[in-house]
């Protein structure tokens, strides 16, 4: 498998799962050069994270460093670039969208599950506090997954 130059998290306005995913993966990858950001499919004007995702991550000890909303561009995507997203739709859409992109995966299959992490935007705040849960547990088998993976080829 190839070694990531970068990670691309995705969801849909890139206000709440990416940016919170993108957060959590800062924290366990400090000392590789890996560059990982977040975007969105669906971003009309730029905007902030969403108050209850920083919240969120904020009572975990993490925290968005001025997070604006940008929209997936080709620019963004490089030749060892692993993109995951949210959702199965997300995924179809990067595929149509940029179709010589290689590494495109939803989170959950990536790490050998099923199914869409699903948006918690204009839920509450403990719905927001179920979605971190989630995302806390696929970037977590995320980050091993790449980094055993990387160690056991070189």
């Amino acid at each position: 498998m190839n070694k990531y130059d970068s990670i691309i998290f995705v969801c849909t306005g890139n206000t709440c799962r990416s940016p919170m995913a993108e957060a959590m993966y800062k924290n366990y990858e400090t000392e590789s050069d890996i560059k990982v950001i977040s975007r969105g499919l669906v971003v009309l004007f730029s905007e902030p994270i969403n108050p209850k995702a920083e919240t969120v991550l904020t009572k975990h000890g993490l925290k968005p460093v001025n997070h604006v909303s940008k929209g997936l561009r080709k620019s963004d995507i490089q030749e060892n670039s692993l993109i995951l997203t949210m959702t199965e739709s997300h995924k179809k859409r990067i595929q149509e969208l940029f179709p010589n992109t290689k590494e495109v995966y939803t989170i959950k299959e990536f790490v050998g599950e099923m199914g869409d992490v699903v948006d918690p935007y204009g839920g509450t705040l403990v719905e927001y506090e179920e979605c971190y849960v989630e995302l806390a547990r696929l970037v977590k088998k995320t980050f091993y997954k790449i980094h055993d993976t990387s160690t056991s080829n070189n």
